[in-house]
Formats: C-alpha cells, structure tokens, sequence
C-alpha cells in the first residue's frame, strides 16, 4: 500500500473527502517526521515503534571494485515491529 492508496482507503472507510483525507494522512506523517528529527520515539501501541538510531564511521568496501571506502557517521530511522501486528501477518 503506498501513500495514495492509504488516502483512498481513509476517504472510503470514514466517507470523508479526498481532500480532507489527504490532509489528515500528511499531518500524521509531518508530526511523525518533526518527532524523529528532535530525537523522541513514536510508539503505536500493537503495531510497532519507530527510533532513530545512530551509526558510527566505518570502513566498507566498494561492491564493484573490494576498494575500501569510509563510511561517514549517520543516523537513520528504524522501525521495530509490535507483538500484535507481528502475530497478525505471521499467521
């Protein structure tokens, strides 16, 4: 499901229109986006949590060519899956 289809869904499930759909739909991903750049982890109860999780400098090699290359210190958001979702898709 990409982020279209999860509007159409909302808009079709609640009868809203598209346009306020759509508008709900961003607001929740900006207001989970303000919350992972400042550093604070969102937890939905049964369907999982997001963090972001810090990477130190290493080295790694080049794919192509086995040239070592220096990876810079970065950070990237991770999700952990929830007991009840997990337990959803794995049955």
């Amino acid at each position: 499901m990409n982020k279209s289809e999860l509007i159409e869904a909302l808009a079709t499930h609640k009868d809203f229109s598209f346009k306020k759909s759509e508008e709900v739909i961003n607001t929740i991903f900006e207001s989970m986006t303000r919350a992972l750049v400042s550093g604070q982890r969102i937890e939905i109860r049964g369907f999982g949590s997001f963090v972001v999780k810090d990477y130190k400098p290493y080295t790694g090699r080049n794919p192509k060519t086995g040239d070592p290359i220096n990876v810079k210190q970065k950070k990237l958001p991770f999700f952990k899956v929830g007991k009840e979702l997990k337990e959803k898709v794995d049955s």
